[in-house]
């Protein structure tokens, strides 16, 4: 196909960080006509074979953010460090923020995304049947409904790479929404609050949403698409979240467990929104890359 005319690049030239990873910036994974182009950074350690994936999403209540940004527990880019280390490449994704596009745009790029990194995975020397999805907060949200919709073929979308499957062998969910519809309104961080627009300083799920029909609302709620067909899932989440509550996770955690699904849920006892000033910070950090590398196969 033209490559003026298919809404995504080719991998960018990658150059080395060291002798143990190759660095892949600012890959476009998706050109959606009217919007900017979407792009991924992809770190790959070197490796003989294949090597498994984590595609990473950050938060930033749909709205704000960028894909560098890491939860305020870690340093910068000590979560793709440790995963390298691990044997694992890592993509970190942008996507369309709420202002730029309601929901369900947020999820069609994800999997766009999972999409992209299993069509050039012979070029990335990354093995396309070991992809999982992993994000914090809005990222958390968006990792679950990734790992949850594979066989719903109306959220799949049409952006970047439209062949292939947006399928992921587990997931990871730092403090995500789960249950749109039982949550109040979640609160915005100060943080994020100043770097809105007047216009914009509304419960960031009135933004997400944009007055959707029912049945969006629907598909926009994690707990809605769980099944026995579910992958692996690990939820981490403190118990003194005033933004997302604690609960959100323990909904979800029961849903997987009553389908039968594989679930680990870490409770953080005390800690709030983002693990922010967290003791535990070191061994969430280690507790996540251990289940990824094991469920993966790194």
């Amino acid at each position: 196909m033209n490559a003026i005319l298919r809404q995504y690049q080719d991998p960018p030239t990658s150059y080395r960080l060291d002798d143990a990873v190759a660095f892949f910036p600012g890959a476009v994974y998706a050109s959606v006509p009217g919007f900017r182009s979407l792009q991924l950074d992809l770190w790959v350690p070197e490796s003989s074979s294949s090597v498994p994936t984590v595609v990473w999403i950050h938060g930033g209540a749909w709205m704000v953010g960028d894909r560098r940004a890491l939860p305020p527990f870690l340093e910068p880019d000590e979560l793709f460090a440790a995963l390298t280390d691990a044997g694992m490449a890592v993509a970190s994704i942008e996507y369309r923020h709420a202002l730029e596009a309601p929901f369900p745009a947020q999820l069609h790029d994800a999997k766009a995304a999972v999409r992209w990194l299993r069509s050039f995975a012979g070029t990335l020397n990354i093995d396309p049947d070991a992809i999982a999805v992993a994000g914090e907060s809005a990222g958390g949200h968006l990792a679950s409904l990734v790992a949850l919709t594979s066989d719903a073929t109306h959220l799949e979308g049409d952006v970047g790479v439209r062949i292939g499957s947006s399928t992921v062998s587990c997931a990871v969910s730092w403090f995500g929404v789960s249950d749109i519809e039982s949550i109040v309104h979640p609160e915005t961080p100060a943080s994020i609050l100043a770097q809105l627009p007047e216009h914009a300083r509304k419960p960031p799920l009135e933004i997400l949403l944009n007055g959707a029909a029912v049945d969006v609302r629907r598909d926009a709620s994690p707990v809605t698409h769980v099944s026995q067909s579910t992958p692996p899932f690990f939820l981490a989440h403190g118990t003194a979240d005033t933004v997302v509550p604690f609960e959100q996770s323990t909904l979800l955690r029961d849903a997987l467990e009553h389908a039968g699904a594989p679930v680990t849920l870490m409770t953080v006892p005390g800690a709030g929104h983002g693990f922010d000033a967290c003791p535990d910070g070191p061994a969430i950090l280690e507790a996540t890359v251990s289940y990824l590398a094991e469920h993966l196969g790194a």
